[in-house]
């Protein structure tokens, strides 16, 4: 799938060239205004691109409208009817389509009991929870049989808590149902949570897709490496290379293998203490510039540690990444001592 669609001379997608795979959880991340809600709209059919092409179940789809895609998207606002009940709402797509009224309710029942909200058939959005709106907003798109489903950040108006459980439930609908789905969101934790893979955007450019690990452990540029992970990959500047590790990576030195390990003085600035996890916040110097860093000391990693002192660190060699320091992108290792 290619598209680019131009503003004012500002691309708001610039050669993306994609595919998701049959039944595939493909995520979209990005911050925002980097094009992946563009990008969804341009599936749908919202949006037409410039150049190039944008294929559905093999077939070049350009110039059609939405409802000929076969193509169900869920906005983040839910797009509920308020005035309509959780059944006419659901079946509303249907009834456009001069769908028989007893294939319509047959449908709405199948998918609400799916979805575990057969009991709110007959109430109206008012009455509805967060997550019971987007469950029927759900519904509503599984009764179309659509090939594919595009979802565009449709946790984002829900409560942390309630985000992490609609996470969980969205991942167990798609892997009942088997449906491509296409999902769109500027939070990591949603995207590394949900996606078989990840396509990072930024500024109308795939910087990278791969599978949750992989984006990870072996990020393309310094945009990819700094943008996934909480908190980021550390990068320290060598002469004309960046070398990267991430703070699980940075450890006290006696607690990395001696042969295998690239040391480090690091000087304590200050400690958090966050989920069981010592975050350590300092400088560190001996591999390149002097650079400000932080580790992340899981509760096994015991050693004493205070601000203000300045205690030897350790990164495992095969840890390391490395990237050109101007234009960002993965490059050749460096050989460091220690």
């Amino acid at each position: 799938m290619r598209g680019r669609r131009k503003s004012d001379d500002v691309r708001a997608l610039d050669g993306v060239d994609l595919a998701a795979e049959p039944g595939e959880y493909l995520v979209l991340l990005g911050p925002s205004g980097c094009g992946k809600t563009t990008l969804l709209r341009t599936i749908a059919g919202l949006e037409q691109p410039t150049e190039g092409e944008v294929l559905i179940g093999g077939h070049v789809v350009n110039g059609l409208p939405p409802r000929i895609r076969q193509v169900a998207m869920v906005f983040q606002s839910y797009a509920l009817y308020p005035h309509k009940t959780v059944m006419d709402n659901i079946t509303f797509p249907l009834k456009a389509e001069k769908t028989p009224r007893a294939t319509r309710e047959r449908k709405a029942k199948w998918a609400a009991g799916l979805l575990e909200i057969e009991p709110l058939l007959g109430r109206k959005p008012r009455q509805l929870s967060g997550g019971e709106r987007q469950r029927v907003a759900l519904a509503r798109a599984l009764v179309r049989d659509p090939a594919v489903f595009l979802l565009d950040e449709p946790l984002s108006n829900l409560d942390a808590k309630m985000r992490s459980t609609a996470r969980d439930e969205l991942k167990r609908f798609q892997e009942q149902v088997g449906t491509t789905t296409i999902y769109v969101t500027h939070d990591q934790a949603e995207a590394m949570g949900l996606g078989d893979r990840i396509a990072i955007l930024e500024k109308g450019r795939v910087r990278q897709i791969g599978t949750p690990v992989e984006v990870y452990d072996d990020p393309a540029d310094t945009f990819v490496a700094t943008f996934i992970g909480a908190p980021p990959m550390n990068l320290v500047q060598r002469a004309d290379r960046l070398i990267g590790f991430r703070p699980e990576h940075l450890l006290p030195a006696e607690n990395v293998p001696y042969d295998a390990r690239v040391t480090m003085p690091m000087r304590i600035e200050r400690m958090e203490y966050l989920s069981g996890d010592r975050h350590i916040y300092g400088t560190v110097t001996g591999i390149g510039e002097t650079t400000r860093v932080i580790a992340r000391l899981p509760a096994n990693v015991t050693t004493p540690l205070a601000p203000g002192e300045t205690h030897e660190f350790a990164v495992v060699a095969g840890r390391l990444r490395f990237f050109d320091a101007e234009a960002g992108e993965r490059t050749s290792a460096v050989r460091i001592g220690g």
